[in-house]
């Protein structure tokens, strides 16, 4: 008997095993992984629904007490607590004779709402600051504002 080097042993092992292999076409794909579902963005308040809190919520003088108390984040609770020669919630030092609320712009993506809010002094000045309220707060609260000026 006369042995054989290891490599073509190794290479007769092969061919043998070719026709076990050969039912498993070359080209098959792998088995397909189930779909994932997207995971649906958390509907949260709509504009319309924003848009009447605000309307509620400044009234046409401002928050009252209540709302102060109960529809407002603790970031602009406690940034009211420093400023106190102002009023955070209305960008001011007095109440104005009237309030009024723009069209409220809602970024799902985001998580917010915002609209601008017009207050109305006298001698027909104007001034305006942008009201921002999560979409996810429960309850519905005001959650930041930006002065404008």
């Amino acid at each position: 008997m006369m042995l054989k080097p290891y490599s073509l042993g190794a290479l007769l092992l092969t061919l043998l095993a070719l026709p076990a292999l050969s039912s498993v076409p070359a080209h098959a794909a792998p088995a397909p992984t189930p779909a994932v579902a997207p995971v649906p963005i958390a509907e949260g308040h709509t504009a319309d629904q924003i848009s009447r809190f605000l309307a509620t919520f400044y009234g046409a003088h401002g928050p009252s007490p209540d709302d102060r108390e109960q529809h407002v984040s603790q970031v602009l609770k406690d940034r009211q607590k420093v400023n106190t020669d102002s009023d955070v919630l209305l960008c001011s030092q007095n109440a104005p004779q009237n309030i009024g609320i723009g069209p409220v712009t809602v970024a799902q993506a985001a998580g917010v709402g915002w609209a601008t809010v017009t207050t109305h002094w006298a001698g027909g000045v104007t001034d305006t600051f942008t009201a921002y309220v999560r979409l996810d707060s429960k309850p519905i609260r005001l959650d930041d504002v930006i002065c404008a000026g």
